[in-house]
């Protein structure tokens, strides 16, 4: 079989072509795919390991680390998962998503710093406020930013989890949800749409909303408002997925959402230069495996849709696990579970057998020559743009 390409291997020969220059980049998109194109090869250096079996050496290149690197997020992911896991508590928790619509996608390309930061606020603001006047209670929420559909086309959207219940606002017990249900979903929607569109126009009169391109036809009120009405006469979409059966599998699925780039490399099917083809999902068609093949420009300008703005932070924590005191609110939550504290970690835990191959990628345990156990690592390699080794 044809070994499937990575990014890598399309990034490098495309970055050197004419087409390249055509495309219409900023600067941190530029510096996004060399950062990508260099991964996992001599342009970064590596390290140099030594067989004593067969008394071979290989060389395993540095990876990029960048966080759109298919490569390198589920290092970055078992990192940040074996912090999590002592933030967890012994409650049920819920899975939502909040989408934004189609109709926005231009005003949202253009704005993306100031629109994801509103769709953030828009939906954590409509899950506490749920939980103050419905419980009376602080739930505790991690929210996930994605951008991106099966096809690499525009898909904003925000995953939620979500404490199956929370603090009381005296502090004085723990109010729970019921364990199959949090929240009406429609209602939730409503608010929803009624917070967002109420940023856009405070972001709107505030002069904060940019409109370039075939976009400047909106920008006097008449056509903006028009926008508006046209964004939110229909209902937005929220969905509520089944509850998490336990702790680990909420560690599982934040493994599967928070490190998550557009694409995967298992999606990856072939390359020949001029066009990508790779597998997806088709959920308007009962969520059957297709396959799209794209000239290769097209394919980098659909990646390139979901590089994010420089320092913007994908993945945000409110309520009970906000980040001021979020210690002092999770300590008190576990007293009034009874649940007791959490003994101070004195050295890093093995990871559950379903988070590790989750997120973990295969190491370099074995010689790739003979394949017995026992490298030993004898010395860091220099970085060497064009030089032969590849690890991508």
């Amino acid at each position: 079989m044809t070994p499937r390409p990575t990014l890598g291997q399309i990034l490098r020969p495309f970055l050197a072509t004419p087409a390249a220059a055509d495309l219409r980049l900023a600067p941190h998109q530029w510096q996004t795919l060399r950062a990508l194109a260099a991964c996992r090869t001599s342009a970064l250096g590596g390290q140099a390991f030594y067989c004593p079996h067969c008394r071979r050496e290989h060389v395993v290149a540095h990876s990029c680390r960048n966080r759109h690197c298919p490569h390198c997020q589920g290092a970055q992911a078992v990192d940040w998962l074996a912090q999590q896991a002592q933030a967890l508590l012994p409650v049920p928790y819920f899975h939502l998503v909040f989408t934004l619509p189609h109709t926005l996608n231009g005003l949202i390309r253009q704005n993306r710093a100031a629109l994801f930061k509103l769709l953030f606020d828009a939906a954590s603001q409509t899950l506490l406020e749920f939980g103050s006047q419905r419980l009376k209670a602080q739930l505790g929420l991690t929210a996930v930013l994605h951008t991106w559909s099966q096809t690499l086309g525009d898909h904003y959207h925000l995953h939620g989890i979500v404490t199956g219940g929370g603090v009381a606002q005296d502090g004085s017990r723990w109010v729970a949800t019921a364990p199959h249900y949090l929240f009406p979903v429609r209602a939730l929607s409503r608010m929803f749409r009624g917070k967002y569109r109420a940023g856009l126009n405070e972001l709107y009169a505030a002069g904060k909303l940019a409109f370039h391109g075939d976009l400047q036809t909106t920008a006097a009120p008449a056509p903006f408002a028009a926008l508006l009405r046209k964004a939110t006469q229909s209902e937005w979409v929220v969905y509520a997925k089944r509850p998490f059966a336990g702790p680990e599998q909420v560690l599982a699925y934040l493994s599967r959402y928070t490190h998550r780039v557009a694409l995967s490399p298992r999606r990856l099917l072939a390359t020949d230069g001029a066009s990508v083809t790779f597998a997806y999902k088709d959920y308007a068609d009962g969520s059957r495996p297709k396959t799209l093949t794209l000239a290769t420009a097209e394919f980098v300008r659909r990646f390139c849709l979901h590089v994010l703005p420089e320092r913007f932070v994908k993945i945000r924590h409110y309520g009970l696990l906000g980040n001021r005191q979020k210690q002092t609110r999770l300590a008190r939550a576990r007293q009034l579970l009874g649940a007791g504290p959490l003994p101070e970690p004195t050295e890093p835990k093995p990871l559950p057998e379903l988070l590790r191959t989750a997120v973990t990628e295969p190491t370099p345990a074995c010689c790739p020559f003979c394949q017995r156990p026992g490298l030993v690592k004898v010395r860091e390699v220099p970085r060497r743009p064009g030089g032969r080794f590849d690890s991508s």
